[in-house]
């Protein structure tokens, strides 16, 4: 049975920095391309981050150069270090894989506000 369990969000002024954590079980997490997604209100959900089994790593023009996706093979956990946050960054944000195959975990809110 898969399982993705996201953690770390919370409430964080602009500027600040989050680092965001998912525990994946029930995949050959190594062998997997996984990704970080967020989910606005009215919004539909897009990847914002994600990372080859080999190191490649892949980020949205809105996110470039502020967020940093990492893994941990040995943990089966994939990671979303998220700094210089802005409050258009306020989502769920929820790990899979890429593409998106396996059930959605609860995710892990985020919200940037002063």
């Amino acid at each position: 049975q898969v399982q993705l369990v996201e953690s770390g969000g919370g409430l964080v002024q602009p500027g600040g920095s989050l680092r965001l954590s998912c525990a994946a079980s029930g995949i050959i997490f190594r062998l997997k391309t996984m990704g970080w997604y967020r989910q606005a209100p009215g919004n539909q959900r897009e990847l914002v981050a994600r990372l080859t089994s080999g190191g490649i790593t892949n980020y949205a023009d809105s996110v470039k150069g502020r967020f940093t996706i990492s893994r941990d093979n040995a943990k089966n956990t994939v990671y979303l270090q998220m700094n210089s946050l802005k409050p258009e960054d306020t989502a769920v944000y929820y790990c899979n894989a890429v593409p998106s195959f396996y059930p959605w975990g609860q995710g892990t809110q985020v919200t940037v506000s002063s």
